[in-house]
């Protein structure tokens, strides 16, 4: 999580080496990822942003883009996604042709399919960056559902300024403007009484 804006979508590039660090290293299972082929590196890594894109193409195609995906798969996908719901009540369900960037649908929507993409393509690291800030409590709570089901498998990045999203991960990380003021879990962060355990009080205090 990040008290501003400065930090968290870098990181999110850096891992993916949309651009490379100037120092320092960072490390997947203990190898520099400028050792690791560009495109084998983002097969591994699937991010989830606040506005994913979304091509003017069928929600099948753009949950496959292109590679060797079965329609049963899709299919699984979209239930694993909680997108077959929509899905389905669309005049040609997953053949459904998206306008362009997706503007057809709504923003949760288009979050639902990009998560049935990160099902389809199975990484082994998975980002989510901020993609709850900008929707309703229903989709929330069907996203949160996708969340909890490939948080089991994966490694999971989530960047995030709600706390429903976080409170459950193993390390939380506070950043403010790009530097880390507090590190540990949920739990541990509330005993220490700082920023991390002020911010969930209020919220919390605030729906009471």
């Amino acid at each position: 999580m990040e008290r501003q804006a400065h930090g968290k979508t870098t990181i999110t590039n850096l891992i993916n080496r949309f651009y490379d660090i100037d120092k320092g290293e960072i490390l997947i299972d203990g190898i520099n990822i400028k050792d690791i082929n560009k495109r084998s590196l983002r097969k591994c890594v699937g991010t989830v942003l606040q506005d994913p894109f979304i091509f003017a193409k069928s929600i099948k195609d753009n949950i496959k883009l292109y590679s060797n995906i079965s329609d049963d798969t899709v299919q699984k996908v979209l239930r694993l996604s909680s997108a077959e719901e929509f899905v389905n009540k669309l005049p040609n369900g997953m053949n459904e042709i998206a306008s362009e960037r997706g503007d057809s649908f709504s923003v949760g929507e288009k979050q639902l399919i990009s998560f049935a993409r990160i099902f389809a393509h199975n990484p082994s690291i998975f980002i989510l960056d901020e993609a709850t800030a900008n929707i309703d409590t229903n989709t929330e709570n069907m996203i949160q559902k996708s969340i909890d089901i490939i948080s089991k498998e994966k490694t999971s990045i989530f960047i995030a300024h709600r706390l429903s999203t976080i409170v459950n991960v193993d390390k939380i990380i506070v950043l403010d403007h790009g530097n880390i003021i507090e590190t540990g879990n949920h739990i541990e962060l509330l005993k220490k009484g700082g920023y991390y355990s002020n911010l969930y009080n209020s919220y919390y205090n605030s729906l009471g």
